[in-house]
């Protein structure tokens, strides 16, 4: 891994593009009664793909964090929208911020804007989904490709190694559709047993996934023995489909561990899913933003390793997702820190996870 990087906090001498910007962008700051805010005070700037489940998630760990750790959070959705992405990034330059941190809506996308903060001396980050085609100044990922290989395993398992899938994948060319779906292609290669019947983008989106799973249904029938889906949104659109044609005893399984994922492996209808805590992970990424530009030693490319979840720990994630969540936030700025120590960042003490 790369050594850090090193930037001191500052403002950039652009006063009046910087009024002028933040008149144009409609800029949604955090932590504004911050006790830590003050002349420490660091400025970051978020632009997101959509305002998704997961997102929606690490926009309060996000919150939470820059409210303990004299962060301003400024925070955009780019509504799926690559030149609406491009935009925000540009404004952001503008304004002057002193960091950037983009969950970009497609992977080879905001090149020329990232070349502009760094001729501004404004450090990028990349967190979720990965930048192909620049370079940026950290970038935190999850390991999209153990996720696959996780609960393609657990499908196998599930069949006992014998059976026909249709896969559900997210949007097509982007870099956690590529890498769960090289995870899930690297365990069905090795178990000749399992076949796939069909499988088609539904772009992480529930409603999409009825329509896409009724298509399949309508088309194979009997035949389906398990759907593999490589997010939880998708998953959920599949057990609906599934449901309405009197299918209910096919085995469905996902990634991410949103709060209705999380619900459906308590109650049977998922056989289990990946925890990709979006509360933890953006937090993380809010964390080594702030540690970049305040010149901090910190690991500048860690990796998210998703904890499996399933009916053995599924009431311990929960907790931490849903039902015990204000405590868990106050505890998050802690753990986010720790976590960076020890280098598992996905650690949240749940069965089956070790620091």
């Amino acid at each position: 891994m790369p050594s850090p990087k090193r930037f001191t906090g500052r403002k950039l001498a652009l006063a009046a593009t910087a009024g002028a910007a933040a008149a144009a962008l409609s800029l949604t700051g955090c932590g504004a009664g911050d006790p830590n805010a003050g002349e420490d005070t660091i400025t970051v700037g978020v632009t997101v793909y959509d305002m998704s489940s997961f997102i929606t998630q690490g926009k309060e760990g996000m919150e939470a964090y820059a409210a303990d750790n004299g962060i301003e959070l400024q925070w955009n959705s780019a509504s799926g929208d690559v030149s609406t992405q491009a935009s925000q990034m540009e404004q952001y330059v503008n304004a002057g911020v002193d960091a950037i941190i983009i969950v970009p809506v497609q992977a080879d996308s905001l090149g020329p804007q990232v070349e502009a903060a760094k001729a501004a001396e404004i450090p990028v980050i990349a967190v979720n989904t990965a930048l192909s085609g620049t370079e940026v100044d950290a970038s935190v990922q999850p390991d999209d490709v153990a996720a696959g290989e996780q609960e393609a395993q657990m499908m196998v398992d599930e069949l006992g190694g014998e059976g026909n899938v249709v896969v559900l994948q997210g949007p097509l060319g982007s870099s956690p559709e590529l890498d769960r779906g090289e995870g899930i292609d690297n365990v069905l290669a090795e178990n000749p047993g399992m076949t796939v019947l069909a499988k088609d983008t539904a772009n992480w989106k529930r409603d999409e996934a009825v329509n896409k799973m009724k298509n399949w249904i309508s088309g194979f029938g009997d035949e389906i023995d398990g759907v593999i889906s490589q997010n939880d949104d998708m998953a959920l659109g599949a057990i609906q489909a599934l449901r309405e044609a009197g299918m209910t005893d096919i085995p469905v399984v996902g990634i991410d561990g949103i709060e209705d994922g999380l619900k459906a492996v308590e109650a049977g209808e998922m056989i289990g899913t990946s925890l990709q805590h979006g509360t933890v992970e953006l937090a993380t990424g809010l964390a080594v933003a702030a540690k970049v530009v305040r010149g901090e030693e910190v690991d500048t490319e860690p990796v998210y390793v998703m904890p499996a979840i399933t009916a053995d720990n599924v009431e311990e994630a929960m907790k931490n997702v849903v039902t015990e969540r204000e405590p868990f936030l106050q505890e998050l700025s802690d753990l986010v820190n720790g976590n960076l120590e020890t280098g598992n960042i996905a650690y949240e003490g749940l069965t089956g996870q070790t620091k």
